[in-house]
């Protein structure tokens, strides 16, 4: 291959990694109608957007939503006020602001707080719906578990199916038990998000290992090479990096002027964190595979990924064994740029080869 057209591939690859970042980095909504597919979607305090229509991992409303709240994602916190309807279909939605229209949730756990409204009326269907806040208007709840707390009120009439605890004097109007409310909504739709999800997560990480292992497979076969060579010393290098970067951080922002450093440094952590994992899978699939005389460094990729997402399905222990290889990753990622980075202070006129600067 010749320089300009190993020039333009790196120019390609480049601008592939920067599309899949913006994909993923969080979002702060900045347009006054929002429709939105991301990591983290946010409206921030003090800003106003008209309405938001997202599919994204995190959905947070801080600031003021003229219109309505559609979102499909993995938590939707409202924390601000919502002039419209809010639809949410998430493992988690949580409401500890004002929506002055109608609430429809769906998924795992659904929470209005202490102090929040809703003007209308609330629709849902979750395993746990936790109510301590206000709602003016009727209620039809479908869980396993609805608790009112002490502070919950509800001017309306509530319709229920599941077990109903705790504050029942919180309803104004009638108490009526409905075994329809909420048939099927839940083991229907975890499932389907969860996937979703995985799916989601799954493609991204690809994108990003596909890059990585195309831009610098030397640094990447180093890597690998560091994971099944020395797995100790590189996790607790990991450990190291994800216990103190975050610590070096704060202690940044405790000054006016290291705010601004400590954010962007936050972001590229968050970068760093994210290449140790796909790396860590990566690595471990790749020394898994050498172990049956296996060496193809893109089925180790996808081999990786694959076995991570299944290992994230399987509670408490599937997230521990994650856990470590993600050690595994950022300590062999930390440790191969270090290890490059004095190369290049005791070599400065030697040609980078086979390093994250040059492959």
């Amino acid at each position: 291959m010749d320089r300009t057209s190993f020039s333009w591939t790196r120019v390609l690859v480049v601008a592939v990694l920067v599309v899949v970042l913006i994909g993923t980095l969080p979002i702060v909504s900045v347009a006054q109608s929002s429709e939105r597919t991301g990591g983290t979607i946010v409206v921030e305090e003090g800003e106003t957007v008209d309405e938001i229509e997202a599919f994204a991992g995190n959905v947070i409303v801080r600031g003021t939503v003229t219109g309505d709240v559609s979102a499909f994602a993995g938590n939707v916190h409202i924390e601000g006020d919502v002039g419209g309807n809010v639809e949410a279909v998430a493992g988690n939605v949580e409401i500890s602001g004002t929506v002055d229209g109608d609430v429809s949730g769906a998924g795992g756990n659904l929470v209005l707080a202490e102090g929040a409204t809703i003007g209308g009326s609330l629709e849902a269907g979750a395993g746990t719906v936790e109510i301590d806040g206000t709602i003016e208007g009727d209620a039809a709840i479908g869980a396993e578990t609805i608790r009112l707390g002490e502070n919950a009120a509800i001017e309306g009439d509530l319709r229920y199916g599941g077990t109903l605890e705790g504050n029942t004097d919180a309803v104004a109007g009638t108490i009526m038990e409905d075994s329809r409310i909420g048939v099927g909504i839940e083991p229907t739709l975890q499932p389907i998000t969860g996937w979703l999800f995985a799916a989601y997560a799954f493609v991204m990480n690809l994108l990003l290992g596909a890059v990585l292992l195309a831009l610098f497979p030397r640094f990447s076969a180093d890597v690998a090479r560091r994971v099944a060579t020395d797995p100790v010393r590189t996790g607790l290098a990991g450990l190291g990096v994800l216990v103190g970067i975050p610590i070096l951080l704060i202690a940044i922002a405790i000054t006016i002027v290291g705010i601004p450093v400590s954010i962007v440094g936050s972001l590229l952590f968050g970068l760093l964190v994210w290449i140790g994992v796909v790396y860590g899978r990566f690595a471990v699939a790749a020394w898994l595979l050498a172990a049956v005389d296996v060496g193809n460094r893109w089925l180790a990729l996808v081999v990786g990924l694959l076995g991570g997402a299944i290992l994230g399905l399987i509670p408490v222990l599937g997230d521990l064994i994650n856990f470590v290889i993600l050690l595994l990753g950022l300590g062999a990622l930390t440790i191969g740029l270090y290890a490059r980075r004095r190369q290049s202070r005791e070599t400065p006129t030697a040609a980078q080869t086979g390093g994250p600067a040059a492959e």
